[in-house]
């Protein structure tokens, strides 16, 4: 199954990493005709992958271009030429392709209709098979070396060589290393010179510090239809109660912002609206129309519409002293000071902030010090809201590092003198 032109010449790429940005950086090579080889340290591939399709798989989002593009904050005008080629149009065509039919649910995020990540990636591991992209599983990666020879280490520990025209790293940042992003490639990069950001959690639930009677309580329980507020930036959504703190859609939102924060100032104050559909005017005026003698808490649940939990959290901030007076009632429940002291472990967040820096690399994903070696995926120093934007990106940069390799082959093809 080759789409190389006559008079081609057959080269060997290896892909570290079976993860979307590596696989599809794979798939695109291959199809150009040439030998494709990926290494992957774990006993199957997509790992992390089939981890976010428990989720329904999230692969990408409905909403206009030029609004998705924002989404990667400072990274946009790195990532924007590889989600340009590859958008969400084109993901949910590829998806089709391989049996998978998508739908877009009520927040516009499109989805699979199997709702699952397995019968995506089986027909794509089908389609590389056929391709014939040889996967060698449990094959651990030790040194990339000048010149783009890789020393791996194979499932009996035996190191060996593997000489290759070109190389894609795709080993991901290093949330969830168990499977198998584990961030292990930092410090051989930073050997030869590549300046690499610190990976640091993103998507991460926070450290905020409850009293024991509210975590004994409501540890688990979620407060709906909430706006968080911090650094000038509003998100809505939902939030979960922790043991030790807050996660939910809503603080994942804001993490760049509340990371921020806390480097700067040691802890980032948020502001948590309860009632983000009713005005304050409006929410005083509920509360200033029940009957005397009902508790505040009977006043907050009639007129406020809050659940228990988030009376326990209004109490919690004010030190259970709730004010009487109902405007100042309905400005606390509009604005609940908080205060996130940490992120969550970076080995618990849904992804991974930091990676190889942008400086490092050109326009085709290529290490400008290490020439034929591109970089994809998580392992660059971006990130996102969950969404659909995480996988987007992936797809988008293994393609555009496939596409690189190919550039790159071809570029070097006509450099050499005719025989």
């Amino acid at each position: 199954m080759s789409n190389s032109s006559p008079g081609a010449t057959r080269r060997r790429v290896v892909v570290v990493g079976a993860g979307p940005a590596g696989l599809m950086a794979a798939e695109t090579v291959a199809k150009a005709g040439h030998q494709v080889i990926v290494i992957e340290q774990m006993p199957s591939a997509g790992r992390k992958f089939l981890m976010a399709g428990r989720g329904g798989l999230n692969l990408t989002h409905s909403e206009p271009l030029e609004t998705f593009l924002t989404r990667y904050r400072p990274a946009e005008p790195k990532l924007e030429g590889a989600i340009r080629a590859f958008p969400p149009e084109a993901l949910i065509t590829w998806a089709q392709a391989l049996g998978q039919e998508t739908f877009v649910g009520t927040s516009g995020r499109v989805f699979p209709r199997a709702m699952k990540a397995s019968p995506l990636l089986r027909a794509w591991l089908a389609r590389l098979a056929d391709l014939g992209v040889d996967m060698r599983l449990r094959h651990r990666l030790r040194e990339v070396r000048p010149g783009g020879t890789l020393l791996v280490v194979d499932p009996a520990g035996t190191p060996s060589e593997i000489a290759a025209d070109a190389v894609v790293l795709a080993l991901g940042g290093g949330s969830w290393p168990r499977l198998g992003s584990d961030g292990h490639w930092l410090e051989s990069l930073r050997a030869q010179g590549i300046d690499v950001r610190p990976l640091e959690a993103s998507n991460s639930g926070v450290a905020i510090t409850w009293s024991p009677g509210l975590v004994e309580r409501f540890a688990g329980e979620p407060l709906k239809r909430v706006a968080l507020s911090c650094g000038g930036e509003t998100r809505r959504g939902e939030v979960i109660i922790t043991s030790r703190g807050l996660e939910g859609g809503a603080i994942y939102a804001l993490t760049p912002v509340i990371r921020e924060a806390i480097q700067r100032d040691g802890a980032a104050r948020l502001g948590l609206d309860l009632r983000p559909d009713i005005s304050l005017e409006d929410l005083a005026a509920r509360l200033a129309s029940t009957r005397k003698g009902d508790s505040r808490a009977n006043v907050l649940r009639k007129a406020a519409k809050l659940s228990p939990a988030a009376i326990a959290v209004l109490r919690d901030a004010a030190n259970n002293e709730l004010p009487a007076e109902p405007a100042a009632l309905a400005a606390l429940v509009k604005a609940v000071p908080l205060s996130a002291t940490a992120l969550g472990d970076l080995a618990t967040a849904i992804s991974t902030a930091g990676g190889v820096a942008w400086s490092e690399m050109d326009d085709r994903f290529m290490l400008k010090k290490l020439p034929g070696i591109f970089c994809a995926g998580e392992m660059l120093d971006w990130e996102a809201p969950t969404g659909g934007y995480l996988l987007q990106a992936c797809f988008a940069t293994g393609r555009a590092a496939g596409l690189g390799i190919l550039a790159y082959l071809a570029d070097r093809r006509a450099a050499q003198p005719p025989a």
